[in-house]
């Protein structure tokens, strides 16, 4: 009997205690700890490039000639994805000041699609919830990207970086009511 109580104490031992250290251990939470799983585009040239002209002369070309608020939609979404990602290399090359005046100009392009959805909805030409979901996906990867200017660049920036997630936050609660 006591060789039978020794082996189940010695069993239950063995199997609670890495039980008991994993339930006690101390985990910090951090809030916005997860990262968005979202891929932005390859930017391109760079406003600090000579041809950049070339290129932003371009994109103005093609909204211009878009004509379906679907793909006018789409086509603000690819350069608002751009953009940012133009703004992260900016700011990673020590250029902050345009690091943030292009992720406004993102955020700009992005405000501009909720109100095509909704024309395009009007129209009877609504939207793909996929679509709708990568628009969530995107501007939270916006927020991500601009909330860590804060994080990494100077402090005098705040005010304007401020502004760009205030946009940020607008469009996506314009998003909300698709």
């Amino acid at each position: 009997m006591k060789k039978v109580f020794v082996t189940l104490f010695a069993t239950l031992f063995i199997f609670l205690i890495p039980f008991m250290t994993y339930v006690m251990e101390y985990v910090p939470v951090r809030a916005n700890q997860e990262k968005v799983i979202y891929n932005l585009p390859y930017p391109g040239l760079l406003p600090d490039h000579p041809l950049y002209i070339v290129k932003a002369i371009r994109d103005n070309l093609l909204v211009l000639a878009t004509r379906d608020n679907v793909k006018k939609a789409e086509l603000y979404l690819l350069l608002s994805d751009k953009r940012i990602a133009m703004a992260a290399v900016l700011a990673k090359k020590g250029k902050e000041k345009q690091a943030i005046e292009v992720a406004g100009k993102a955020e700009k392009y992005f405000v501009k699609i909720p109100q095509l959805l909704m024309n395009a909805k009007k129209q009877g030409a609504a939207a793909s919830s996929e679509f709708v979901t990568t628009l969530k996906l995107s501007n939270a990867k916006h927020k991500e990207i601009v909330e860590n200017f804060l994080k990494e660049l100077p402090q005098g920036l705040n005010d304007s970086i401020n502004g760009v997630i205030t946009i940020n936050e607008q469009v996506k609660k314009s998003l909300e009511t698709f």
